[in-house]
């Protein structure tokens, strides 16, 4: 069943903010799978490091090594999560049969990808402000430049958000979901110099780091923390607005043209 259309030149405020609460409440009710864990998991990964390459690696060009690592621990956990979240809420509607209930109401194809995005992004600079606040017990924080760090912030969780929408839509099961996350998401999140300095790559090593739209939302998030990037600020806004277009657009369309949600 496709949904079913309204006049476009009026929102169903009431609709839309009824799914985005489903989508927020959805993933606070389980708060220690969905928050905690990332938390724990993130908290991980900066202990392992720090004591694997902390005296090794003093600094990445004029900045300490943790002021450089947390930053892109912070985003990669703001993007996995962001993915999770759009993308576990469709295929588990889809397995369990309940997807007509979202496609019923006098939702359209815009208000439908706007509320499964935003659930996403929620979660994602939910996730994300509560790792700064923490890891920020155990290395400074530099804050150089706050808009770069809520823009890419915001734009990385909603890319991530978008593409959970278009995987749990072309996911028949729940084996079609890891292989995206463990194939596509996992790889370009660990290749996108979350863990080091693009510029310490050979020619080929760089050539590839840009051309992963994942490295733009670290790298960028990253300068507003320590005022340094590895690229051009503004090519990495253009390359993220440009792909989150293309995102929302194929997202539209899916739902637009019942794309794998037909009963």
């Amino acid at each position: 069943m496709t949904p079913i259309e309204v006049n476009p030149h009026s929102a169903n405020w009431l609709g839309l903010w009824t799914l985005y609460s489903r989508e927020v409440r959805r993933f606070l009710k389980v708060y220690t799978q969905t928050l905690m864990a990332p938390l724990v998991t993130t908290l991980l990964f900066f202990a392992v490091f720090t004591l694997a390459l902390g005296r090794a690696v003093e600094t990445i060009g004029s900045v300490p090594f943790l002021e450089f690592l947390a930053p892109g621990l912070v985003m990669m956990a703001i993007t996995q999560n962001a993915f999770a979240n759009t993308s576990s809420s469709l295929v588990i509607a889809k397995v369990q049969g309940n997807i007509v209930d979202t496609l019923m109401p006098p939702l359209n194809a815009h208000e439908l990808t706007f509320a499964y995005a935003m659930g996403g992004t929620t979660r994602g600079l939910m996730i994300g402000s509560i790792i700064v606040l923490v890891m920020s017990f155990f290395v400074p924080f530099g804050f150089d430049n706050p808009a770069l760090i809520l823009f890419h912030g915001f734009m990385g969780a909603l890319m991530l958000s978008l593409f959970g929408i278009i995987g749990g839509i072309w996911s028949e099961k729940f084996d079609h979901m890891a292989a995206v996350t463990n194939f596509v998401v996992t790889p370009l999140s660990f290749l996108s110099g979350t863990f080091y300095s693009a510029e310490r790559l050979p020619e080929l090593g760089k050539f590839l780091a840009h051309i992963n739209p994942f490295f733009y939302m670290i790298d960028g998030f990253r300068a507003g923390f320590i005022g340094q990037s590895d690229s051009n600020i503004l090519t990495g806004i253009l390359v993220m607005t440009g792909i989150n277009t293309f995102l929302w657009i194929v997202s539209y369309r899916m739902f637009k043209t019942g794309y794998k949600l037909k009963a």
